[in-house]
């Protein structure tokens, strides 16, 4: 199995982020809600697309040694399980405030519930017909 975290498996622009956002289809459970959103609208299908990843993993979570540890077990465990989530779909775990699950149960635990809400989401009826929101045109940077 593949154990890279390369830029193409990473949501990076916050374009990238307002879309998934505005698709607004999630599921909650535990201390994650996942969001998740078809990575390409209605052009066919996008199976052999693999799936993305975004992290938000806001200040109320804990302190910077906290966040951090969050992020390495979300990493680790979308590494682990992305072959197994549904393809073609961009991914936002949103962490809620509560300790890093520790240890090898913890590990396992995370990915179950990363596998188990995106099956869920994507399962959902009128998921996949669902119009995707066009992306916002980026406004001029200022330098």
């Amino acid at each position: 199995a593949d154990r890279r975290f390369p830029k193409g498996a990473r949501l990076l622009r916050p374009s990238e982020f307002e879309r998934v956002y505005g698709f607004r289809r999630s599921a909650a459970e535990g201390p994650l809600v996942l969001y998740a959103c078809p990575r390409h609208g209605g052009d066919g299908p996008a199976g052999d697309v693999p799936a993305r990843l975004g992290l938000s993993v806001s200040r109320r979570v804990g302190n910077a040694v906290v966040r951090n540890a969050w992020k390495r077990r979300l990493r680790e465990a979308f590494r682990t399980v992305k072959e197994r989530m549904p393809a073609g779909q961009d991914y936002i775990v949103v962490v809620r405030p509560v300790s890093v699950p520790e240890g090898g149960e913890g590990e396992a635990r995370v990915e179950g519930l990363l596998m188990s809400l995106a099956r869920r989401i994507v399962s959902r009826s009128g998921y996949q017909s669902a119009v995707v929101p066009p992306p916002r045109s980026a406004k001029p940077r200022r330098r």
